[in-house]
């Protein structure tokens, strides 16, 4: 169960990030309650899998989830662009995680 709130936790890291800069310096109210509510659940879920899970992997996880995901919710969304350099800074990251996952 550890690693169903690791990836949720992560998950909604991506979503307060979006929400953040959707909320246009909290000036937006509805961006910036999405983005306090995602935040506490996301802190609260990491939290819950940090019980079980070594700080180390589940806090690199956590973030790489949300680095990743909301590198890539930025160009699919928000039309951020895509190059070369960081497609692969972001399947750096990627490769980091799965060799963290596989340590466990």
């Amino acid at each position: 169960m550890a690693w169903v709130f690791l990836i949720v936790a992560g998950l909604l890291e991506v979503v307060w990030a979006l929400a953040m800069k959707e909320s246009q310096g909290f000036t937006r109210f509805r961006a910036t309650v999405v983005m306090l509510g995602a935040m506490a659940g996301s802190f609260t879920l990491l939290a819950l899998a940090m019980r079980s899970l070594p700080l180390g992997t589940a806090y690199m996880i956590w973030t790489g989830i949300g680095a990743v995901g909301a590198f890539a919710a930025g160009i699919w969304l928000l039309g951020e662009a895509l190059t070369m350099q960081r497609a692969i800074a972001a399947l750096l990251i990627l490769a980091g995680l799965v060799t963290m996952k596989l340590s466990q």
